[in-house]
């Protein structure tokens, strides 16, 4: 059944071995840095409780109430109704969240699409993965996805350096598999378990390898141990950066030091087949709910610059509404994809409803390939304020405020205050330390440019424009596709 935000909370207070700044964090959910985040999350839960929203966050069926995020896909209906509910939360938390669990369960639909090449290998599998879908909806879990290894000597084949550049198995027992290795995850320290897989990796012309291996982690297993990244919350204030001190997505490297997996949470282990084709179509359904996380970001840049140029009286100028329309057109070009993807949907391999491929993973290009344009644009339709605006301390001095109400205040509609509250915000989403590592992060978290890329390339139909150039130079029928 869905959960409660207290029931989230304590189910992550269990003595996990988590790491920030060196020290040991004892519990994640008061800790200054994982508290704003932890807090998102848990109201995220309750708001499937609340009256407002149930209907548009939740299913029912069978008399109990499910998170729509982890519902399987199999009309446009539930796709619409995920898009529905991730749009309802963004604008109820005032920010973007793109580790939720939603993204990555998807990954766990993608390879259940392969049972059939899971039953070649061990009817075990086919299974487990089965099993797993199943309980992620009934126990709600914070589910998250284990995918980059520190790989090390990328020149080298894992086995010809440290073996546990990447995560690979070291032993078997009755009770499963020994796993040793790293793997870095947002969000890993403060969910519940992780879809672990292979990354990209030349695992050779083996059949058999101890790296291809895909299982289910809890977090708190022994032997698993959260290295995290410093946070952004604290290091200003909330008045002058917030986004950061509240929307910030901790980062963490997961070590793997001799972790047990019971074997009826090894999804694949060593054919390196299963682990090709996890990889080939990893992101098949998890990609639509990463874009729409762009479309998110997408409407609150555009909405940072147009109150800075409706603040400044600038909005009728052409040249303004020249760059607005580049933003405008590129936010909907994202919405186009999303939408075409519902509309011309296929259905998969094990009879889910996936979104149209081609026109998903070019949205993901379109999307992301164009955020660092439209982020400079931005700056620029903000202006230079955003970087020289003293800080909310000045402002309420009693010393300094009268400077700061004379010189910022425009009109008799907008005063110092209101002015200084979104230069904060456009500062934090396109200036600050955060928003670099945003854009950075949208460019890789889900797969780096080239795989992309190759995603695109790997699901266009190139026959048809080959037909067509065919029939328009009247080639031989002996030049076939």
């Amino acid at each position: 059944m869905i959960r409660t935000g207290d029931e989230y909370k304590r189910s992550i207070q269990d003595g996990r071995e988590i790491w920030m700044g060196g020290q040991r964090v004892e519990d994640p959910t008061v800790h200054p840095q994982f508290k704003p985040i932890i807090d998102i999350r848990a109201r995220m839960y309750d708001l499937q409780h609340d009256k407002d929203l149930q209907a548009s966050t939740t299913y029912e069926a069978e008399g109990e109430r499910f998170a729509i995020g982890l519902k399987l896909p199999y009309e446009q209906q539930d796709w619409h109704d995920k898009r529905n509910a991730v749009d309802a939360l963004m604008h109820d938390i005032g920010g973007v969240a793109t580790r939720l669990g939603d993204e990555t369960i998807g990954e766990m639909w993608s390879l259940w699409d392969g049972k059939d090449i899971l039953n070649e290998i061990d009817p075990r599998f086919a299974k487990n993965i089965e099993k797993h879908i199943h309980l992620a909806i009934q126990a709600d879990p914070f589910h998250v996805s284990a995918n980059t290894d520190p790989k090390g000597d990328r020149s080298k084949a894992p086995q010809d350096q440290d073996p546990d550049m990447l995560v690979h198995v070291v032993k078997e027992t009755d009770a499963g598999i020994i796993i040793r290795g790293a793997k870095y995850e947002t969000a890993a320290s403060y969910s519940n378990q992780a879809f672990l897989k292979p990354t990209i990796a030349n695992w050779g012309n083996s059949e058999l390898s101890d790296y291809a291996l895909g299982c289910i982690v809890h977090m708190n297993a022994p032997g698993v141990k959260h290295i995290c990244r410093a946070g952004f919350a604290g290091r200003g204030s909330a008045d002058d950066y917030p986004l950061s001190n509240r929307v910030d997505e901790i980062d963490t490297l997961m070590i793997l030091d001799d972790v047990l997996v019971p074997w009826e949470d090894v999804l694949f282990y060593q054919h390196t087949k299963a682990a090709s084709f996890i990889r080939a179509t990893l992101h098949r359904y998890s990609a639509f709910a990463f874009v729409q996380r762009t479309l998110s970001y997408a409407d609150l840049i555009i909405g940072a610059a147009l109150w800075n140029v409706k603040q400044t009286g600038l909005e009728k100028q052409q040249a303004v509404q020249e760059k607005l329309s580049e933003l405008a057109v590129w936010r909907e070009g994202i919405n186009a994809f999303l939408t075409a993807a519902i509309a011309t949907a296929e259905k998969s391999p094990n009879g889910l409803l996936m979104p149209n491929q081609s026109l998903l993973f070019s949205g993901r290009v379109h999307a992301l390939s164009n955020l660092p344009r439209m982020m400079h644009m931005a700056r620029e339709l903000c202006g230079g304020q955003i970087c020289v605006t003293p800080d909310a301390a000045t402002f309420s001095s009693e010393e300094t405020k009268p400077w700061m109400d004379k010189f910022y205040t425009i009109n008799e509609r907008w005063v110092a205050d209101d002015r200084r509250k979104l230069l904060a915000l456009a500062r934090d989403l396109l200036n600050s330390d955060y928003a670099g590592h945003r854009l950075t992060f949208q460019l890789f978290a889900q797969s780096p440019p080239f795989a992309q890329l190759a995603a695109v390339y790997r699901n266009f139909d190139w026959d048809g424009p080959l037909e067509f150039a065919h029939k328009a130079a009247n080639l031989s029928n002996n030049v076939k596709i």
